[in-house]
This record gives C-alpha cells, sequence and structure tokens, in this order.
C-alpha cells in the first residue's frame, strides 16, 4: 500500500473498546480507518462465559449508546433485529447476561468493513509524518503494509499468572480466563481450589458449587484478601466511575493518583451482591444436611508457591494476619490473579526510549488518550490507547460504559472538532472546591 492510500487511524486489537471506536468512526465520520486482530473472530472473555453470569454494569454501558442513543449499532437495536425486545422487557433486569453481551458485540464486529480478523500487527514505526504498521494476514498468507496518520493501541490485558504457579499442566492448573475450556476435567478431580479474590474467583466458585452435588469433589477457596467483600455498589460511589471522576483524577500527580487507586479498591475489586447471595444460598441449603458437600473458604491466606508432587499439587501457603505458613493439596486449581497490560513486544522495542513513562510498564497519556513522546510535543501524528489506563484515568478504566467517552473524546480529537458531544457536569459528586 503506498502513502497515497493512508488512514486515518489504524485500530491494533479488536475487543469492546476498539470495537466501539470503529462503529462510532464508521456512523459519523469520513475517516478511512481499518482494525487488525489476530483471532479468527471477536470473542469477549470466552473462558469465562459462564452460563446464568451477568456484566456487572447496565445494558446502557453498550458500545455506542453514551455517545449516540440513536445509533444502529446499541443493544436495544440488537434486540429489536433479533425479535428479543419483548423477552429483555420481561426479564426486568439493567444487566443483559454475559453471553448476549458476546453475541451483540459479535453481531456489531460483522457489520464493520473496517474489522479485520485473521490479522496479526506484528510491527509499527514512526515514518515521521506517519506511522507503518505491518500486518500479518493469516487468511492469505500475506504480509501488509499499511500507513496511517493516527494509531490507537488496543491490545487489552493478559492472564497474570504470579510467580511460583507457572509451568504446570494447564489440564490441572490454569488461569480464570481459561476455567470453560477446562471445566469438565477440572470436576475429575477429587479436590479443586481456587486462588484469589474477585468476581472471576466468586463467580468459578458458584459455577463449580452447582455442580458439586452431582460429583464428589472438594471444593476450596482461598485468598488473601482480608474477606470475602462486596463491590461497592451504592448510586453515589458508583459515580466514581463517571467522566468528571475522570477529569479530576486525571490532573492529580502520579503518586496521588496511585493512591486514590487503593483506595477506590471495593470499586474495582469487590463481588457483585447478587453473586455472593447466590453463593450463600446454596451454602445454606448444603448444610441441612448431614451429608452436605465439603467446602473450605478462608481469607487472610496467601499461595505463594505451587509445585507437583505425584499426581496432585502442593500449594505453598501463608495466613498472614497469623504468620502462619501451612501446606494445602489440590488435584485441580485455578486462578483468579488478575491480568496484566498487553503491551505488545514490537511496541517495546521501537517506543520504549521514545515516550514518557510514569512508572514500569505504566507510560504517560494525556487527557485525550494520546501517549506522551520525549520530543515532538507538537507532533501531528499520534499514538493513542485505550488500554493500560487505570494509573492515568482512574478506576474507570475498565469500565465498559466509560468506553464509549474515551472514543468521542478520540475521534474528536482525530477530527478537530466536535463530532460527538462530550458531556460533563453529569454528577452529583464534585471532587474539589473551586
Amino acid at each position: 500500500m503506498s502513502r497515497q492510500d493512508m488512514h486515518d487511524c489504524i485500530g491494533i486489537g479488536i475487543g469492546p473498546y476498539n470495537l466501539s471506536l470503529a462503529a462510532l468512526m464508521e456512523e459519523k465520520t469520513d475517516l478511512k480507518v481499518k482494525f487488525f486482530d489476530r483471532t479468527p473472530e471477536f470473542q469477549w472473555h470466552p473462558g469465562m462465559l459462564i452460563n446464568l453470569t451477568d456484566l456487572q454494569v447496565p445494558f446502557i454501558a453498550d458500545l455506542v449508546t453514551f455517545a449516540n442513543p440513536q445509533s444502529r449499532y446499541s443493544y436495544l437495536n440488537y434486540l429489536h433485529t433479533h425479535n428479543r425486545l419483548y423477552k429483555f422487557f420481561f426479564f426486568q433486569k439493567f444487566e443483559m447476561p454475559r453471553q448476549e453481551y458476546n453475541d451483540y458485540a459479535r453481531w456489531v464486529a460483522s457489520q464493520l468493513s473496517s474489522c479485520q480478523f485473521h490479522s496479526e500487527v506484528i510491527g509499527v514505526t514512526d515514518s515521521g509524518d506517519c506511522y507503518k504498521v505491518v500486518v500479518d494476514n493469516r487468511l492469505t498468507d500475506k504480509r501488509e503494509i499499511h500507513y496511517a496518520k493516527h494509531v490507537v493501541l488496543g491490545t487489552g490485558s493478559k492472564p497474570l499468572v504470579l510467580d511460583g504457579m507457572e509451568g504446570l499442566p494447564d489440564e490441572d492448573v490454569h488461569h480464570t480466563s481459561k476455567y470453560l475450556f477446562h471445566k469438565k476435567s477440572t470436576m475429575g478431580g477429587s479436590t479443586i481450589t481456587i486462588v484469589g479474590s474477585g468476581q472471576s474467583a466468586a463467580e468459578v466458585f458458584f459455577d463449580l458449587l452447582k455442580e458439586q452435588e452431582n460429583h464428589s469433589y472438594q471444593l476450596t477457596w482461598l485468598t488473601r484478601s482480608e474477606g470475602i467483600l462486596q463491590l461497592e455498589s451504592s448510586k453515589l460511589g458508583q459515580e466514581f466511575f463517571a467522566p468528571d471522576y475522570v477529569d479530576y483524577f486525571h490532573g492529580l500527580t502520579f503518586e496521588k493518583r496511585e493512591k486514590a487507586l487503593e483506595t477506590l479498591d471495593q470499586l474495582r475489586n469487590g463481588i457483585d451482591p447478587d453473586t455472593l447471595n447466590n453463593i450463600y444460598n446454596i451454602l445454606y441449603n448444603h448444610s441441612v444436611s448431614a451429608q452436605s458437600p465439603s467446602i473450605t473458604i478462608q481469607p487472610l491466606t496467601e499461595v505463594n508457591k505451587i509445585h507437583q508432587e505425584g499426581e496432585h499439587y502442593v500449594l505453598d501457603c501463608r495466613q498472614w494476619q497469623e504468620d502462619h505458613d501451612f501446606s494445602y493439596q489440590s488435584d485441580k486449581v485455578i486462578l483468579a490473579t488478575g491480568y496484566k497490560p498487553n503491551i505488545p513486544d514490537w511496541f517495546m522495542e521501537e517506543f520504549e526510549e521514545r515516550i514518557v513513562w510514569e512508572d514500569k510498564m505504566k507510560f504517560k497519556v494525556s487527557r485525550n488518550y494520546k501517549i506522551q513522546f520525549k520530543e515532538n510535543q507538537d507532533r501531528h501524528h499520534h499514538f493513542y490507547t485505550v488500554t493500560n489506563l487505570e494509573h492515568s484515568h482512574g478506576a474507570g478504566a475498565t469500565n465498559l460504559g466509560l468506553a464509549v467517552d474515551r472514543n468521542i473524546q478520540i475521534i474528536n480529537d482525530i477530527v478537530g472538532e466536535e463530532v460527538y458531544e462530550v458531556q460533563r457536569d453529569t454528577i452529583f459528586s464534585q471532587f474539589t472546591m473551586d
């Protein structure tokens, strides 16, 4: 491709954030754009699409509604198109089922010609006034060269497996991101242990708890958290996810932003109250029977290492409040140990020395999502990011609803005018006195 065929923007990765950006660009701009993803098709956390689980945000936090409620890519239009609107009306829930969110996003992706799957970006270089993007097209087995004025990094995150837990057989010890892929073999173990906290740990525990009566496994949940803590879901508490708070948060120093994230931990990492209630209801009903299944739930416990002994695995544990070390044996282990930024190797090779870093793996990002370069502060070709933003934009950086406001700002910045309205003063809280 020659520079005469320049794209206005190329997106790397097609998760919900960049899919939202593609949809919003397609509807209201004349921008020439392309989005690439190495996977064969859109799939949103396929290993965790557990039956009867919902998103933790309302359906209004779809790919487009906060920018354009009249969009044909809205969740409500998806329901209408699939003759499911009345079913959803009688469903009487504000949250959409997780499997349906995945189906909705796949429906949007199927309509966007700008989204190209089976295509892995293997390199991006700065060509002075634009970016050169190298793509391996796995459908054609050809290498493609594209040029773009702007690039948006949307490579998301990848499973975090802690030191001392790697290199073990995947079918026995795996991250929650692979839970459904190994669920059948996992239930064949006599002891199953979940390590970690948060919503994913709770959902896996709940799913295995429902299945336990039909099997004979001991089910254990170990977490270093001080307790099995509920998500802060009060209405005023949720306002910390609003763009108004992001404006305030971004203006703090890096050190103050890091401390603020700690104070908002239950907004970010707590467990949905419905999930906790469902777990307790099963536990209580199990307890009626003298032959109730074997359950262990122990917070205040960190797992430092896992090693194999014969056909079993031994977890080296520490009850940190008592400063007491112990070992625990399990046939299967599921790691709910979270995620870390997925920053491609080519990005580090090309840009590591050229951009401003606030800390290790945390690049400095402007309020409108531009990665900050050391040189050429007046550069006209920008590298935006829609991931790895908690340190710069707060707890709402991984919130699906806020992704739309993020994309509004990127689109307006690229076009140079307000294509989509930026709405502020939208909440009752304020965070500083003028």
